[in-house]
């Protein structure tokens, strides 16, 4: 699995939406934003589609544009605008051939974790869990998300994960271990158990983030990984941003108590706190590249093969 080819200044960016749309007037401000980074950028024409009220066009829609930005020898990066809802619909349309012949940044969270599976599994295809560009950019690209961002996407030989300033990783259990880096928003992890991007977490490090749910779902999500026997298999577990998780009913368990017991049994490393997700400042992770997580050293470092 390879790290893609590096952006540099003056490098053409694809901007898609691979999942829900935004507003017309939205769309020339995230092209500004990145023309803004230094990059020229090209658009696809469903960023501001309206299909079902919550997606950017049908699913063939959708996943023939990420078909048309891996494809175009003028695109150099593809930044996904923003996540929602609606991605799974436009994975069977996703010439992963194409993909993997053309190999380039490709760059989301959320709803594009169906796309990152995929992407690193099936196209040995390096991407990054990163700012997209309405969710992130336009509004609020603090420098501490910038700096993470350009440090993973141009790293040389390894990368170091940093939280911000201020914000140290937590350890829930000790150790150490190397793997490569899968997973993403755990909704989707756990949707995605009996499709052909099912998580492969044999030997990986499992990375695992949530936005705006109440902690039964992420008790039901994370037993369902487990009970796939997908916890077992893992090396480690990076626990990234559980962003607006509330139990109204009982405050004092919440999500991190949940947690410790679902991974009781589990003797692999687990570190949380790591800041990428929905939260901001949002630190980039390079998903599918060799990881070796220190739980002593507090420590999450990865080797880039280009």
């Amino acid at each position: 699995m390879r790290y893609p080819k590096k952006l540099k200044k003056g490098d053409t960016v694809g901007l898609i939406c691979s999942s829900s749309a935004i507003g017309t007037d939205r769309v020339a401000e995230c092209k500004k934003a990145v023309e803004d980074l230094g990059f020229q950028v090209k658009l696809a024409d469903n960023l501001d589609q309206d299909y079902g009220g919550y997606m950017a066009g049908s699913g063939k829609t959708r996943g023939e544009w990420v078909n048309k930005m891996f494809a175009d020898p003028e695109v150099n990066g593809i930044f996904c605008i923003r996540g929602g809802d609606g991605g799974s619909r436009a994975m069977e349309y996703i010439d992963f051939d194409l993909v993997k012949a053309n190999p380039k940044v490709f760059v989301g969270y959320s709803d594009v974790t169906s796309l990152h599976l995929a992407l690193n599994q099936q196209c040995d295809l390096v991407t990054f869990h990163g700012p997209m560009v309405s969710s992130n950019m336009v509004d609020s690209f603090d420098e501490e998300t910038k700096a993470s961002f350009f440090a993973a996407l141009e790293a040389e030989d390894t990368f170091e994960f940093c939280n911000p300033k201020g914000c140290e990783i937590d350890v829930m259990k000790t150790g150490k271990a190397s793997g490569r880096l899968i997973g993403g928003n755990l909704s989707l992890l756990s949707a995605a158990i009996g499709t052909p991007y099912e998580p492969d977490t044999k030997g990986k490090i499992l990375f695992i983030e949530e936005v705006c749910e109440p902690v039964t779902k992420i008790e039901k999500w994370t037993y369902h990984l487990k009970n796939a026997g997908k916890l077992a298999d893992c090396a480690g577990i990076i626990l990234g941003q559980f962003t607006k998780i509330v139990n109204e009913e009982c405050p004092a368990y919440d999500v991190y108590k949940c947690l410790e017991e679902i991974f009781e049994d589990l003797d692999i490393p687990v570190m949380y706190n790591v800041e990428s997700g929905h939260g901001k400042p949002m630190m980039t992770l390079p998903m599918g590249a060799l990881c070796t997580m220190d739980a002593e050293k507090k420590s999450i470092v990865f080797k880039v093969e280009r």
